[in-house]
């Protein structure tokens, strides 16, 4: 029985770090939540950070001559269920404060999607996405990100 009792703490102890480092991974995406919306059944939720932050969670350091500032990352759930809604394509345009824009398709990464973009600019910027989730809707959000 004492034997037993070591084992399970011993593998409690090894088990711990492992838990620690998939939450700062990716699952529990840090940065700012840019803006939530529910569009026909789908809670979106974007979130955006500096690359330095989202690459310090992933214990990575910025890559020299890299061009984008910010990963935009965006969640989806079912309203009724809360479940992750993790398949499907996403699309993104961000228009910049001059009026030039960058589009890019959102690529599935742990629990959501994401990209990188330039948000270098000091100002506003309108983030437009598009989806198509598993269940064959096309959604759309909308939302204004500033800058400071």
């Amino acid at each position: 029985m004492k034997k037993m009792a070591i084992l399970i703490v011993a593998l409690f102890a090894l088990a711990a770090p492992m838990v620690s480092f998939a939450a700062t991974n990716h699952g529990d995406h840090q940065g700012d939540i840019a803006h939530q919306e529910v569009t026909d059944g789908v809670k979106a939720t974007f979130k955006v950070m500096s690359m330095k932050e989202h690459l310090k969670a992933l214990n990575m350091k910025m890559p020299k001559g890299m061009k984008e500032t910010h990963h935009l990352a965006v969640e989806f759930r079912d309203v009724k269920s809360g479940k992750a809604l993790t398949a499907g394509e996403v699309k993104v345009k961000v228009q910049n404060p001059d009026k030039s824009s960058q589009t890019k398709d959102l690529m599935g990464m742990q629990g959501h999607f994401g990209a990188d973009f330039d948000l270098s600019k000091k100002g506003k910027y309108g983030v437009m996405c598009k989806f198509l989730l598993k269940d064959g809707k096309v959604r759309n959000a909308k939302f204004w990100y500033t800058v400071k």
